[in-house]
């Protein structure tokens, strides 16, 4: 198996699990941190989602181009939006050439690049970040008094 095909079996596998997290927020509880300093909950869906277009756009490109987006006001638009777009960047990320993968990119915050390093090392980096936030994101689940998902087996929410 290439590298590009086991990328992309991870990245469809991981979203199945990233979307059933997102799913389980309280739209309620959107703004819930379990710290001052900790992103809000609808803050780690919204950079999990903006992730995905960031990174093929950038693998397309061949500039990361990371800026701030608006994070919109519910969990309901914020999963409607990864609905929408997951599919089709998946297609992307899937008609990327082997030689896209292997370039260099640079990674640009604004305007200024702040390192440059192959395509792929880019795509495992933002999906081990997605997993990371995924994860960050399943502990606010409880204290907000929600059933955390299977994620890589069962839940003890989903046991009881």
């Amino acid at each position: 198996m290439d590298q590009k095909t086991l990328f992309l079996h991870f990245w469809k596998h991981e979203a199945v699990a990233t979307r059933n997290v997102i799913s389980r927020i309280p739209q309620d509880q959107t703004d819930y941190r379990p710290h001052p300093k900790s992103r809000s909950a609808r803050e780690i869906a919204w950079l999990i989602v903006i992730e995905e277009k960031l990174l093929v756009d950038g693998l397309e490109s061949g500039v990361i181009d990371w800026r701030d987006h608006e994070t919109p006001a519910t969990v309901a638009e914020i999963l409607r939006i990864y609905d929408e777009q997951h599919d089709e960047i998946t297609s992307r990320m899937e008609g990327i050439s082997i030689g896209a993968y292997e370039k260099e990119v640079g990674f640009e915050v604004a305007g200024q690049v702040l390192r440059r390093a192959q395509g792929y090392e880019y795509a495992w980096e933002f999906l081990f970040d997605q997993v990371h936030h995924r994860g960050q994101l399943s502990t606010y689940l409880r204290p907000m008094g929600a059933k955390v998902p299977s994620i890589y087996g069962p839940s003890a929410d989903e046991m009881s």
